[in-house]
């Protein structure tokens, strides 16, 4: 296990076209950039999410890659994508991690921290 830092950054959008409250559908879309950090060469495999709504009702997802993509980073590199998940409540978080693999072979998870999925009429 190799310790590679990889910086997670995450902004969320609420998409009110998209959402019908009436039906408890509530749609936001996320951008994540990754950024590698350290001075090794790594790529992301997969992902893997906990999504919990307002509820306290949590769905995991697991999946190759990103949005169709295994992104490469060589060190001091960025990748950013958008992505987006559909609520049934108003409120909701997304944790999470990426499995990264260095070039010499090692894998290691790059945390993704609690992200608040939250409409910004609802913020004070």
């Amino acid at each position: 296990m190799t310790d590679v830092p990889i910086e997670v950054r995450v902004k969320t959008h609420y998409i009110a076209e998209q959402s019908d409250p009436g039906d408890q559908r509530f749609v936001y879309a996320y951008t994540i950039t990754i950024r590698n950090q350290s001075h090794t060469a790594a790529q992301l495999i997969s992902r893997h999410w906990l999504i919990t709504n307002g509820d306290n009702v949590t769905q995991e997802v697991r999946g190759d890659g990103v949005v169709g993509e295994q992104p490469h980073l060589n060190p001091g590199e960025e990748y950013t994508y958008t992505s987006g998940v559909v609520l049934e409540t108003e409120f909701g978080t997304m944790e999470g991690s990426y499995q990264m693999r260095t070039d010499n072979g090692d894998i290691f998870d790059a945390p993704v921290p609690t992200f608040a999925l939250v409409p910004p009429y609802a913020l004070h």
